[in-house]
């Protein structure tokens, strides 16, 4: 059973597709003609290319569409023959590889480029969120690779940075950077793996301080500055390699 059997059975509503990111995506996907969505869970950001699904979660995969054909299997051991794509998508998913260095290399191994969305965790451990209610989340965020380790192993071409929108629809760790009240919903904490790996007594304790804070002002008097912005950087990079 994979972590996310266990906090992804909400997931795709949860996660919901944002059309921004979708776009720079599908920008670097290019015109490829086949690509393979590595870490695909539910397949939020899956390209009109994309004709295989590599996903280790049950769950994800059951909640996938019928297209494409999804193969349930691990990064570190693609179950895709040498150069088989012109494209290997993987999103939001190499900070959860065992072996994440192991996992780029079969990116390599299966298609001439490589088109990778992931994040740096110091932007996490800096979130106010991790900052102010729940520090244990620095602990979890601190031992995944970050994108600029991610773009070093892979050779990268090109970094580009993914902003944040304050009305973000897919439910990442700081979505709501700047609508708080959002995080007082389980379902919303179940949907991020920093809450959902955290030890819920933790949790429970920021949340409850969060949730006094918001009543009493505390926190809007705190933030003041965040209220007046569209897009926040927290991290995210979309990094593109040719092997």
């Amino acid at each position: 059973m994979t972590v996310y059997d266990e906090i992804g059975r909400d997931y795709s509503r949860g996660r919901r597709t944002d059309p921004r990111w979708m776009a720079r995506i599908t920008d670097a996907v290019g015109t490829a003609g086949v690509v393979v969505d590595v870490g695909a869970g539910t397949g939020s950001y899956e390209p009109r290319a994309t004709v295989l699904a590599v996903e280790p979660s049950l769950e994800m995969i059951g909640q996938r569409g019928a297209t494409p054909p999804a193969v349930q299997a691990v990064a570190e051991r693609l179950p895709v023959r040498d150069d088989a794509a012109e494209v290997a998508l993987a999103v939001l998913t190499v900070h959860h590889w065992t072996d994440w260095r192991r996992g780029l290399a079969e990116l390599r191994r299966i298609a001439s480029k490589q088109v990778v969305l992931a994040y740096d965790p110091r932007k996490h451990v800096e979130f106010w969120v991790t900052r102010e209610y729940v520090p244990e989340i620095a602990g979890l965020e601190r031992g995944r690779p970050g994108a600029d380790e991610i773009a070093e192993e892979l050779g990268a071409d090109r970094i580009e940075v993914l902003p944040v929108p304050w009305d973000f629809t897919d439910g990442v760790f700081p979505a709501y950077w700047r609508r708080p009240e959002a995080y007082l919903d389980e379902r919303v904490r179940r949907n991020s793996s920093a809450f959902a790996q955290t030890d819920p007594e933790a949790v429970w304790r920021g949340i409850t301080k969060l949730k006094r804070d918001l009543a009493d002002g505390t926190w809007h008097r705190n933030h003041a500055g965040l209220l007046d912005q569209q897009e926040i950087d927290v991290g995210f990079r979309l990094i593109t390699s040719r092997a």
